[in-house]
């Protein structure tokens, strides 16, 4: 084997190791992302079958999704708050 080649395998495999790490960082935040809303939407769907009983009720929906699933217990709060004393 020439040198050369050896040089051009050793720069591919530093480029890809490159490319590699550089792509999951995105799909790792992406599925933590995923995860928090599946658990803020469980957290809403329990808050609706609890709060049913007293006339609380907020929607599942994309936006509250999002809100529960970043913000957690304090979000699920606050939507509660909004939709009990400024949304009537």
């Amino acid at each position: 084997m020439s040198s050369t080649v050896i040089i051009i395998a050793i720069v591919s495999l530093i480029l890809l190791l490159l490319f590699s790490t550089a792509l999951t960082k995105p799909l790792r935040w992406a599925g933590k992302l995923c995860i928090k809303a599946i658990i803020g939407a469980v957290l809403l769907f329990f808050l609706n079958q609890l709060g049913g009983r007293y006339g609380l009720h907020i929607p599942i929906n994309l936006a509250t999704v999002s809100v529960s699933g970043i913000l957690g217990v304090p979000g699920i709060i606050g939507l509660a708050v909004i939709q009990t004393w400024i949304l009537p």
